[in-house]
């Protein structure tokens, strides 16, 4: 038996309409199928309209009816879209001659009048059926809302998202759709006369199956699977001064949060963006002034609830370099033999046993994972280190104080030139040595080596898998950066050893 979920509303006019179909697009993604049906008149093109100009980021977007061209492709900026209508069918069989049938892979089809041609249409599918009420209004519309097969969890969530939106008073507010990152989370901005707050969906799902010991990809390296995490991070870094969003609304079970917007001011400027070096200086020195707290690894949630930081362990770090040989080497045209796998782990369990050693002794502390341009905001109404904003936090595990360090100095997605870098590596070893004359510079230095080459390891992987695996071709362009980056990082002579296996075993990224 097919599952389904269905609900139903009103729409008092247009606005309400696109509202509704702003949440739906939080929701989707390639692959996923939204059929609009009901009366001629009955303001299927103006949904798809409003879903598609919100997609697209932009009100002006012409989205003509597609009944006379029956199909309308849109390339938007998180995925293809599809729009077809087809009033003017007359069998199933003619869909092949449109290229519907069948449907393109990695596309969300939007498709007017299904009822034209009901076999042709998915077992998992979202249907929107549109209605008159005239008893409400001239404007106003009914509603219904179905979820086919896999689309019943889909729809289940947009009506509560829906009821989350209502029940902290955004309603009425209007969606701005935001660039969503390379996790399933999704934002939003929910603008009122009063100001504006960031939604954010965050679906619980684990990231890949349980093949690492009967764990998740996420699960074995410690990535956030819920949104408990984000939410106490944000807390106890606002708790410390720094400025973390305040979360005004929250539902953690199901994965929903509304925060506050820091806007949009970046550590970037020029085009292509290069780092804007006052404000990474003052980046550095906010990482600086929190590696010298003594910082708690379990952390209040909500009442009786804590949340337990998780250590970023031999085994997650290993796990995350071994995308490397599952991903990266496979696309170079290397296939590794399970000797080069064996030498490859031997060396880097070494390599990180030195991390490990350091960090119990003196270099242990919050590391947030993502620490780097795209996930900091510019707060210069702010004052001293309070200036950055920091709005990705929510994989934070305790581990090495370099690691931070290395995410922002060697930016994944801006080149920061070799100069800069030193320059603030100097900076943030001398304000740690003048806080704490134990402070080890040398030894500083090594580890941060060590994590700047397993990062960028692990950062060739993700974005080829990312791209294999996820369809995001857009990441592999930031490989050769990472790989100058990797270069830079194997000339210390802590990774001799490892830069002679890479030169010899691993092929630079492809053009």
């Amino acid at each position: 038996m097919t599952d389904l979920t269905t609900f139903s509303l009103a729409l008092a006019n247009e606005t309400a309409t696109a509202s509704l179909m702003a949440d739906l697009a939080t929701l989707i993604g390639p692959g996923d199928v939204i059929t609009l049906s009901g009366d001629l008149g009955a303001g299927k093109t103006a949904a798809a309209r409003a879903l598609i100009r919100y997609l697209a980021g932009d009100d002006s977007v012409e989205v003509p009816s597609p009944t006379f061209t029956l199909a309308q492709s849109y390339d938007l900026p998180a995925f293809p879209l599809v729009h077809a209508d087809l009033y003017r069918i007359n069998d199933a069989a003619e869909l092949e001659e449109i290229g519907l049938s069948p449907l393109p892979e990695g596309t969300v089809a939007l498709i007017e009048w299904p009822e034209r041609a009901p076999s042709a249409m998915p077992q998992d599918r979202i249907e929107i059926a549109l209605n008159h009420r005239p008893a409400l209004g001239s404007t106003a519309r009914a509603a219904e809302i179905t979820g086919y097969g896999k689309a019943a969890a889909q729809v289940a969530r947009l009506k509560a998202l829906r009821q989350f939106i209502a029940d902290a008073g955004f309603a009425d507010a209007k969606r701005q759709r935001m660039a969503g990152d390379a996790s399933t989370r999704s934002y939003a901005r929910l603008i009122r006369d009063d100001g504006v707050v960031i939604l954010m969906n965050s679906p619980r799902r684990p990231d890949g199956p349980a093949i690492y010991d009967g764990k998740s990809y996420s699960a074995a390296v410690h990535l956030a699977e819920d949104v408990k995490p984000f939410v106490a991070i944000a807390n106890a870094l606002s708790g410390r001064g720094l400025s973390a969003p305040a979360i005004h609304h929250a539902d953690l079970d199901a994965g929903f949060l509304i925060t506050e917007d820091f806007g949009s001011e970046g550590f970037t400027e020029g085009d292509p963006p290069r780092p804007i070096a006052e404000r990474y200086e003052t980046a550095v020195d906010m990482l600086a002034a929190l590696h010298r707290e003594a910082l708690p690894e379990v952390l209040p949630l909500a009442p009786q609830i804590t949340y337990a930081i998780p250590t970023f362990d031999i085994d997650a770090m290993l796990v995350e370099i071994g995308l490397m040989l599952e991903w990266y080497l496979p696309d170079r045209g290397a296939e590794p033999t399970n000797n080069l796998r064996a030498e490859f782990v031997m060396m880097w369990r070494d390599l990180l046993g030195k991390v490990a050693a350091v960090a119990k002794t003196w270099d242990k502390t919050w590391v947030l994972r993502d620490f780097h341009s795209p996930n900091l905001i510019w707060l210069g109404e702010r004052s001293g280190i309070s200036k950055v904003g920091i709005i990705d936090f929510q994989d934070a595990v305790l581990g090495p104080a370099a690691y931070d360090l290395v995410s922002l100095l060697q930016d994944a997605r801006v080149d920061v030139p070799e100069q800069l870098e030193l320059a603030l590596l100097t900076r943030y070893i001398k304000a740690r040595h003048t806080a704490d004359n134990t402070f080890d510079p040398a030894g500083f230095a090594e580890i941060y080596a060590i994590m700047s080459a397993q990062r960028n390891t692990r950062l060739l992987g993700t974005f080829a898998r990312l791209n294999r695996r996820d369809g995001k071709p857009q990441y592999l362009r930031h490989q050769p950066r990472i790989w100058t980056y990797l270069t830079r990082s194997l000339a210390h002579p802590v990774l001799s050893s490892l830069r002679e296996w890479y030169s010899a075993n691993v092929p630079p990224p492809g053009p």
